[in-house]
């Protein structure tokens, strides 16, 4: 006896076979009941759906957690959530963005990251009128109004508003630094630290001043030139009205009203109040002369005078006696000679 569908051609021969034979090769995954085409197991799953949301509901209900996970012993109410929890011992990112490439382990992470495309912000805080792209962005959020540290570290008193916060701060008593520099083995506890790090390799400088030309690799050393240009000195001393551009200048400052001293030199007894000053001094002991003139290969311990002595090339004589126009290279040298004016009566 010959089938009569087996004339009609080469591409449906299998499942009608399969028909024919009454073989069952399509597994129900919930109950184990085999259909022997897709279509019909299709159909059959809907009648488990109704089934599937409200025992997964009745389980939020009576904690009943029947998919275990030996790895930790954590137990899920239903099988997707066993599913995602997986994915964080899997690494597994299976839901990639359109745009970008990125990849997540949840679908919701990806559909809030799409709203940094389309500009959607459906999440907004009550008591600001700020929006949010995600509800977890908005609950965190939130706790900077209500002041809520809901993540305690066990190892001191501090709270935190956010776990990856938390996170972070452990790795202060761990010692942690799970981010490697990839060219000189460097750790990290912080990505952001690591980053900024790879710039001293590739000496990317991203941060670019609005009022001149310079570049900087960090945010805080452009913040910090900007009041160069601004002349914002946030910095204010307690004791006088004085205010200072960067924290380290009113930390020396300080001092000057202390009297501390905390530089001292291991060479003879002499202390001194900036880390600065103590190097300098140092080279009286090392003799080193780091500052090379590139006009006579003079060498000399300091900077300015370094500075001073390329004005003997140059000519330049930048400080001008007010009396007589006269101009110097040092301003020791006019000091000197402003004493020649003493007493003099002007014409």
């Amino acid at each position: 006896m010959r089938c009569e569908e087996l004339d009609n051609g080469q591409d449906n021969i299998h499942p009608h076979i399969t028909a024919c034979s009454g073989e069952k090769t399509h597994l129900c995954l919930h109950c184990s009941k085999t259909f022997t085409d897709e279509n019909t197991l299709i159909l059959h799953q809907k009648t488990h759906q109704v089934d599937y949301e409200l025992t997964s509901h009745l389980r939020t209900q009576t904690q009943e957690k029947p998919f275990n996970f030996s790895q930790n012993y954590k137990g899920f109410p239903c099988q997707s959530n066993l599913g995602k929890h997986l994915r964080t011992h899997t690494e597994e990112k299976p839901f990639q963005c359109s745009h970008c490439c990125k990849t997540f382990s949840q679908r919701q992470e990806l559909t809030s990251h799409l709203r940094t495309y389309t500009g959607e912000k459906s999440f907004t805080c009550s008591q600001c009128d700020k929006v949010f792209t995600s509800q977890s962005n908005l609950t965190n959020h939130l706790r900077t109004h209500s002041g809520e540290k809901p993540y305690q570290c066990p190892n001191c008193d501090k709270g935190f508003s956010e776990k990856k916060n938390l996170t972070r701060h452990l790795r202060t008593h761990t010692g942690e630094k799970p981010f490697m520099c990839s060219q000189c083995d460097t750790g990290f506890a912080q990505t952001a630290t690591l980053i900024r790090h790879l710039r001293t390799h590739s000496g990317e400088k991203p941060y670019k001043c609005s009022h001149c030309v310079k570049t900087f690799a960090q945010q805080a050393n452009l913040t910090s030139h900007n009041r160069r240009h601004t002349g914002e000195k946030p910095f204010k001393c307690s004791q006088y009205d004085e205010g200072f551009s960067q924290r380290n200048n009113l930390t020396r400052h300080l001092r000057t009203h202390s009297g501390e001293k905390t530089f001292q030199c291991s060479h003879c007894d002499k202390v001194f109040s900036q880390r600065g000053t103590l190097t300098r001094h140092s080279r009286t002991h090392s003799g080193e002369k780091p500052f090379q003139c590139s006009q006579c290969d003079k060498g000399f311990s300091r900077r300015s005078s370094l500075i001073s002595h390329l004005r003997t090339h140059s000519g330049e004589k930048p400080f001008q006696c007010p009396q007589c126009d006269k101009g110097f290279s040092q301003s020791s040298s006019l000091i000197r000679h402003l004493t020649t004016h003493i007493g003099e009566k002007p014409y």
